[in-house]
């Protein structure tokens, strides 16, 4: 959470509510007309659906450095191994009861890193859980209590249905101070850029979301989970009306994936970049409006280069619903699902046509070779792989990366002292290029004595020497 954007860890109008079902089905949005109108009630709603959200508390185990670690006199009488304490770092936030088996769905950040789960009922009772699929990119996490009896469950609705102006009830455990529902309406739709993660396509709503919220229900008038609360924009930490979350379309998607058993949310492979259209590239381009995804880049050999998709085109929508920008353009590739194929607007010289793109796993295009460095080097005890896209996205780098990273660093080994990092890219050693791993473990067989050493690091080149 960077800046003003925080994670969100009734009354009012409502008349569908007191109307048959079957009625809903064939009338048209309206608004109040009198004060009969005026003085109807969510309670029915509430009560209806308020079961299936429940309070998740997280708790990690974290340790704390002696201040005297170090020091030669505290040493004398304690010796290298300095007394360090451990405490227990507790985190709240809300879940959605999505299937009557204890399936559960929240945020990422509310469990991540966490070593003890339990969930709270709305009558009171607790469960231990467990972390069926979490995904930080999307900071969506799917919990499973160990129940046999059916619980109350909260259907999913579809979010590409809700329109600005919608009446929406935010459920969750704010300051946890106990169950909580407050009303609003959505205030806006596709918003990116909200917290600093690779997801960026929210609901946006003026429904009073604090500390404690997230995780929990996002619902609209037929009792349907159309988003789960996420982030507020707050000066101070509280409510300041403009809170977002994470459309339903895109919990389904996920769902999905956890019920399948994978054990990573993996999401379409495009083999293209992509920035957003700014007001002067749309004015040189000859359009009326700056909204779209430009194409910055296309990947030889990748499915929107078979799909004809070129570097300066602008992509205005997908299978015919409008793109804002690039983050809605991965959102509605992502809530079409893996294996499908949609159709792309792209725009080209004022000229419109529609590309076919096929949405596949990222390919594994070289075999990733996992090898941990051994032996006298400054990389023993890394362990390295020669880049894919697969490997790529499972880093969490940019899909054109290649040669031979590092994807992970063995505590207190030689490579870690000296500072290697996962994500880090080995260019070079003494001026020769590494673009295997079986090539970088000949070099460092060879014991050179003298290591020149080139790394990739977040785009910028470091040079370093070690003997």
């Amino acid at each position: 959470m960077q800046g003003l954007f925080k994670r969100a860890s009734v009354s009012l109008f409502a008349l569908m509510l007191v109307l048959p079902a079957a009625v809903h089905a064939q009338t048209a949005k309206t608004v109040p007309e009198s004060q009969m109108q005026m003085q109807l009630s969510f309670a029915p709603l509430v009560k209806q659906t308020s079961g299936a959200v429940v309070n998740v508390y997280a708790e990690k185990i974290i340790q704390r450095q002696s201040p005297f670690a170090g020091d030669p006199f505290f040493e004398q009488f304690f010796g290298q191994q300095m007394p360090n304490r451990s405490e227990k770092q507790s985190s709240l936030g809300s879940g959605v009861i999505v299937e009557a088996n204890g399936t559960i769905v929240t945020n990422n950040h509310v469990v991540e890193g966490a070593d003890d789960i339990k969930v709270a009922l709305s009558d009171g009772r607790e469960f231990p859980c467990k972390v069926v699929l979490r995904d930080d990119r999307v900071d969506l996490a799917v919990l499973k209590i160990d129940t046999k009896e059916n619980l109350p469950t909260l259907a999913i609705g579809n979010s590409d249905a809700v329109e600005v102006g919608d009446l929406v009830l935010a459920i969750g455990n704010p300051f946890g101070v106990g169950q909580t529902v407050t009303s609003g309406i959505v205030s806006a739709l596709a918003r990116n850029q909200v917290v600093k993660n690779e997801f960026g396509f929210f609901i946006q709503t003026d429904a009073s979301i604090n500390p404690g919220n997230s995780g929990g229900a996002l619902m609209n008038m037929k009792g349907e989970l159309i988003g789960i609360n996420t982030a507020i924009f707050s000066r101070g930490g509280g409510s300041n009306g403009i809170g977002f979350a994470i459309p339903a379309n895109l919990v389904k998607v996920f769902l999905a994936s956890a019920d399948a058993g994978v054990k990573s949310f993996e999401r379409p492979y495009v083999g293209a970049s992509f920035d957003a259209v700014t007001s002067e590239v749309a004015e040189a381009l000859g359009l009326n409006k700056a909204r779209g995804a430009l194409v910055v880049k296309v990947s030889e050999g990748g499915p929107a280069a078979k799909a004809g998709l070129k570097a300066g085109e602008i992509v205005t929508a997908v299978d015919g619903i409008s793109v804002e920008h690039p983050d809605a353009l991965l959102y509605r590739l992502t809530t079409a699902g893996l294996g499908k194929s949609v159709k792309l607007t792209v725009i080209e010289n004022g000229r419109e046509e529609q590309l076919p793109l096929t949405l596949a796993r990222a390919p594994e295009t070289s075999p990733r070779d996992q090898r941990t460095i051994g032996g006298h080097t400054p990389f023993t005890g890394a362990v390295v792989e020669n880049l894919s896209p697969r490997v790529a996205d499972e880093l969490r780098m940019p899909s054109e990366s290649a040669g031979v990273v590092v994807s992970d660093v063995k505590e207190d080994s030689p490579a870690a002292r000296l500072g290697f990092e996962p994500k880090d890219i080995i260019v070079s050693i003494n001026g020769t290029n590494v673009t295997t791993t079986s090539e970088l473990s000949e070099i460092a067989d060879s014991d050179p004595g003298l290591w020149r050493v080139e790394i990739e690091r977040d785009g910028r080149r470091i040079r370093q020497f070690f003997r």
